[in-house]
């Protein structure tokens, strides 16, 4: 059983930074592949980001490329999403999952709220 535990959330103003880090315990890290979504309220969950269990492989939606990076330090079992010039419509409840495989999402952290004000 894998535990996921999201940080790095805030307020930040248009044009602003933020990094979200997602601890992992109690798996192998290195096995999963990882990923950042996002929910804003009234919206669907959104997948923001996907990672490769060795880091070599990266995906980014469309609406944040160029913005933000997923990244990862599997010996420190903890996978980012650095944010830069974050946008108001970015504003969402960010989680972490954890998948054996590409296209699975088998563990899910908390959540942390982002805001971005204009």
């Amino acid at each position: 059983q894998v535990q996921l535990v999201e940080s790095g959330g805030g307020l930040v103003q248009a044009g602003g930074s933020l990094r979200l880090s997602c601890a992992a315990s109690g798996g192998t890290f290195s096995s999963y592949a990882m990923g950042w979504f996002r929910q804003a309220p009234g919206k669907e969950r959104e997948l923001v980001a996907r990672i490769s269990s060795s880091g070599g492989v990266t995906w980014h939606a469309t609406s944040v490329k160029g913005r933000f990076t997923i990244s990862r330090d599997n010996a420190k079992n903890t996978v980012y999403l650095q944010m830069n010039s974050l946008k108001p419509e970015d504003t969402a409840v960010y989680s972490c999952s954890a998948g054996m495989g590409w296209f699975k999402y088998d563990y899910w952290g908390q959540g942390t709220q982002v805001t971005v004000s204009s």
